[in-house]
């Protein structure tokens, strides 16, 4: 079955107070070829001018509602933030838009995923999306926690919380575990090519720039 290919719109804000020396035009086209790296296609993208990021939605809602205008038009499932969003952005997008959001920090940590090949590599990244999902999913029920508990909130949505707070804790200790023990391997195996006197060559350059087909 052919996988479908996620349509993507990407949108950027060019804040004032930013302290970056690159455009936020500059800064998509980045982003561009990152969603394309992942495998999206990117149908259209746009950057709004604000003092800073709203703290609620990360664009104006006067955007947003232009976003959602343009979906018939280009036919977007995906929108991908340039910035880091808090569990709070992200939701609200989610539900004003209709559509699946996800900003910079998450498609960069799923094109590693893809990347990955060595163990340690792997466990890293799935160590790195588990420590980005938990205060997300903290979010997500936050709504349950502010009512404090008691009638009408005991239940599967309270313990369904708990729940998965402990799963993903426990697979976070589990996978800093297992890199430790990775780690140490690698230590090992590190020294003794050390004093056998093989040369060691480091190899490093951005994601698909060719590097592995130098070999």
């Amino acid at each position: 079955t052919q996988t479908k290919v996620e349509q993507a719109f990407l949108v950027g804000v060019e804040s004032k107070a930013s302290n970056h020396d690159w455009s936020a035009t500059d800064s998509l086209q980045e982003l561009s070829y990152l969603a394309q790296t992942a495998g999206a296609a990117v149908v259209g993208m746009f950057a709004q001018k604000l003092g800073a990021p709203s703290p609620t939605y990360y664009i104006g809602r006067g955007k947003i509602e232009e976003l959602a205008g343009l979906r018939e038009q280009t036919h977007y499932d995906t929108v991908i933030l340039d910035d880091e969003l808090s569990p709070r952005q992200q939701r609200n997008l989610e539900e004003m838009l209709g559509v699946k959001v996800i900003d910079r920090t998450a498609l960069i940590l799923d094109i590693f995923a893809k990347k990955a090949r060595t163990r340690e590599g792997q466990l890293q990244v799935e160590l790195a999306q588990h420590q980005y999902l938990l205060p997300r999913l903290v979010g997500q029920w936050s709504h349950l926690e502010r009512l404090g508990g008691g009638i009408g909130t005991r239940g599967p949505g309270e313990s369904q919380l708990e729940t998965d707070r402990r799963l993903i804790r426990k697979r976070i200790e589990r996978l800093q575990r297992e890199i430790e023990n990775v780690r140490r391997h690698r230590a090992l195996y590190r020294r003794q090519r050390k004093e056998s006197g093989i040369p060691i060559v480091a190899f490093v350059g951005y994601t698909n720039t060719g590097k592995s087909t130098l070999f």
